[in-house]
């Protein structure tokens, strides 16, 4: 070890630094001073001559030298994240480990076992996705098992991962949906629970931007359109307020933000809209100086400040001071009617509630156990593990890594897809507030049933649960519960969990204890019908061996011997069945029939390496794909019911485990999850020319209820346009109607003209692709 240490020491002495990135040091520096209770400068400048020697022949996918990547993530650490000097020292080294000689030892002795246990936290999450390991129980455990041993782990991979998807115009488009859908689908969720929004809010930005590029770069051509028009009114808007407030006396800060691109889009696809119909596309925050008891009562003082200039929208009102989100966000939301009528949201809040708004956990841990006692001591170097929080008396972090705890305590799922599904459950969901018949508050997200409800007081609790009542008055277990309901669960020794609840429920904590249950349940039940079997063929004077009986198992058509022990056990088959059909011995060979492509059986098992070789050499296609640039008149090709897919939409190829390819949209809503789940299945493809083919496509219309709207729209659609209408609906109430078009169109050009010829009838307010 000294001996390594020494060389290290020899190779850093005569290290000459490029000038840039010698200037990108001195800006971290700058940074650290400014954002951190302490800093190591010593140590930091250390770390970084350390990672620039190491990476010293490292280039990145751009052509720049490695060096950059960590130096722009300590920067992040520094700039974004603020928590420690440990923090930024182990963001410039967190790839020295995995992608170059220095040892875990060697940082051990050159930085200490802080700067070391992060960093190799670090690499080994890192192992989980280069493993594309999102898919793998396992390897979302080690995930949470990082956070579980310190938080700075997932801090610095937040900032690795944000800085990873700055860059990632670098890689070829096929990777970067991979990690825009990876990110989208567990990182920016990740980082919004535990309360990092502008890191949440540019990962999903990001995400959409190679997800989706040609919805990210319409909203943000439009916004840029807009901003001087937008700034004006904002000034505008907030002239009065500042007066006021300055009256009243109050030390504050107030401006106008631009709403995320994503909440932009999301809203528009939510509400079927343009973005010319989006009209809040900014809010107005108001920061007060003011701490502590004085502090929340000025942010109700703002309000009503604000409610007699500008008239409130009283259903629009959020109050997230009294209870705040589980990831600690606290603030007053309030949406008023400003000049010229247009909803103006507004959000009011102390410094303190701004900084845990925006840096979360990390901004707790500034705040909370700079004076745990009292007594004005700085904060610890470290920020406080899974004990240690509790210790410190802050409960926002004491949730958090409750949190944590309860997924690592959760049983494993034998469907490891299934239990990455659970842990992505509640990372994203809103929360409504309910009370325990004693008063308590218990948070939950929403759509959550008196189950979730039950299982988050306790797990007996929700194991014996027969009954519920909301603000006294019986209702269904699958009841969704409203916020402020009061919630009494009635319970029985006798009940035991039913399985119809896996459909309803929509906690993790709900989910994995039911499937836990009813996974033991059938373990069991499969112990005792094998045990049952064996002893009926034993009397019998039979002694098969595992291939018969699965074989017989299979002529008796049970899909596995393992159905045929659950059900001997459950008592729903009876094991002298089973005995006479082996006794006879003509139990036939059973017959797998070939799938419609002509497959045989043993294509079902291939493996997904197999599956493009696979997909080209099969026969009985009659559609043309281009495959990385290649034309294919031989596949079976599919197109996605989920988002219906036409000529000139942007689309990507899914190999289905039968050879396939399922055509399926770039903005299809199950995309992200396939690229992240099942990235290798995935390929490239574009139309082919083709004559004389028709596919169906469905618009929404939406307008004024008016005589005749029908007949024009048919008109123009099978007169004017020569397109041949497959069905068409129309339901009206209130002087309003929506129609619902099937049409068969060539391309997508033809439904862009369809679409944009209807909007222009008289009463039409919208035209809008439904598939």
């Amino acid at each position: 070890m000294f001996q390594a240490s020494q060389e290290l020491h020899a190779h850093l002495d005569g290290l000459v630094v490029a000038p840039e990135y010698e200037r990108g040091l001195r800006v971290l520096i700058e940074h650290c001073r400014r954002n951190l209770p302490s800093v190591d400068e010593a140590m930091i400048r250390r770390a970084f001559r350390v990672a620039y020697w190491a990476h010293r022949d490292d280039r990145r996918a751009s052509g720049e030298l490695y060096i950059s990547h960590p130096l722009e993530v300590a920067l992040i650490a520094a700039k974004d994240i603020r928590i420690d000097d440990v923090t930024v020292a182990a963001a410039l080294l967190h790839d020295t480990v995995e992608d170059t000689d220095l040892s875990l030892d060697l940082l051990r002795s050159e930085f200490g076992d802080e700067v070391a246990q992060i960093t190799d936290g670090v690499t080994k999450i890192g192992s989980v996705f280069e493993d594309r390991g999102l898919g793998r129980a396992e390897n979302v455990r080690k995930l949470m098992l990082s956070m579980a041993s310190d938080v700075r782990v997932i801090l610095v991979k937040f900032a690795d991962r944000l800085h990873n998807m700055r860059t990632l115009g670098a890689v070829r488009p096929e990777k970067q949906r991979r990690i825009a859908a990876e990110t989208q689908n567990l990182f920016a969720p990740l980082a919004h629970r535990f309360g990092l929004h502008e890191v949440k809010t540019e990962l999903e930005d990001l995400s959409l931007k190679y997800l989706q590029p040609e919805a990210f770069q319409e909203i943000a051509r439009g916004l840029n359109a807009k901003r001087r028009q937008r700034e004006r009114y904002v000034e505008q808007f907030v002239e009065p307020i500042r007066a006021e407030l300055e009256e009243g006396g109050f030390d504050f800060e107030i401006y106008g933000r631009p709403k995320s691109i994503t909440s932009i889009y999301n809203k528009m696809q939510r509400q079927g809209v343009s973005l010319d119909e989006v009209y809040d596309l900014f809010a107005i925050r108001v920061i007060l100086e003011s701490t502590g008891k004085k502090g929340r009562e000025d942010c109700w003082r703002v309000y009503s400040a604000l409610t007699a200039l500008y008239p409130p929208v009283t259903d629009r009102f959020r109050d997230f001071l009294s209870v705040p989100k589980s990831n600690g966000y606290q603030s007053l939301h309030t949406t008023v009617i400003g000049p010229g009528g247009r909803p103006v949201e507004i959000q009011i809040r102390t410094r303190e509630m701004h900084e845990i708004a925006e840096r979360g956990v990390a901004a707790h841990w500034k705040y909370k156990e700079a004076d745990p006692g009292g007594d004005g001591a700085a904060p610890p170097t470290v920020p406080a593990g899974v004990g240690g929080a509790a210790g410190a008396g802050d409960a926002r972090l004491d949730e958090m890594y409750a949190w944590v705890r309860d997924l690592l305590e959760t049983p494993a799922s034998g469907d490891a897809g299934e239990f990455v599904r659970e842990f992505q459950l509640n990372l994203y969901d809103e929360e409504i507030y309910v009370f325990t018949p004693g008063g308590d508050l218990v948070t939950l997200p929403r759509g959550a049933t008196p189950v979730d409800f039950a299982f988050q007081i306790h797990t007996e609790v929700g194991f014996h649960c027969i009954g519920a009542k909301a603000d006294g008055k019986m209702v269904p277990l699958s009841y969704v519960l409203q916020s402020g309901e009061q919630v009494e669960i009635l319970t029985s020794k006798r009940q035991t969990p039913n399985p119809d609840w896996a459909g309803f429920v929509v906690t993790h904590k709900a989910q994995s204890r039911i499937r836990h249950w009813i996974n033991e349940r059938r373990r069991k039940a499969v112990a005792h019908g094998r045990e049952l079997l064996d002893k009926k063929l034993a009397r019998a004077k039979l002694a098969p061996d595992e291939q018969t009986i699965n074989r017989v198992s299979a002529a008796l058509r049970f899909p596995n011997a393992q159905q045929l022990f659950f059900e001997v056990g459950a008592g729903l088959y009876d094991p002298d069945d089973f005995v006479a059909a082996l006794q006879k011995g003509s139990a036939p060979e059973p017959e797998v029939p070939a799938d419609e492509g002509g497959a045989s059986p043993a294509l079902l098992e291939v493996d997904a390496v197999d599956f493009r070789e696979d997909a080209r050499e099969r026969g009985g296609g009659r559609t043309a794909l281009v495959i990385e640039g290649e034309r294919h008149t031989d596949l079976v090709v599919e197109y996605a019911a989920c988002c219906g897919p036409i000529p000139g939409d942007d689309v990507f190829g899914f190999l289905s485990r039968t050879g396939a390819v399922n055509v399926h949209r770039r903005s299809c809503k199950n995309a992200a999850h396939l690229y992240a789940d099942h990235g290798e299945r995935v390929i490239p493809v574009e139309w082919s020319r083709q004559k004389d083919v028709q596919f169906s496509s469905t618009l929404r219309v939406v307008g004024e209820d008016r005589v005749g709207i029908v007949s024009d729209m048919t008109a123009v659609i099978s007169k004017s346009l020569k397109t041949n209408i497959r069905s068409i609906t129309v339901t009206s109430e209130d002087g309003m109607f929506e129609g619902t078009i099937v049409l068969y169109v060539s391309d997508v050009g033809q439904l862009k003209r369809i679409v944009k010829r209807l909007g222009r009838l008289d009463g039409i307010y919208g035209v809008y692709r439904d598939d």
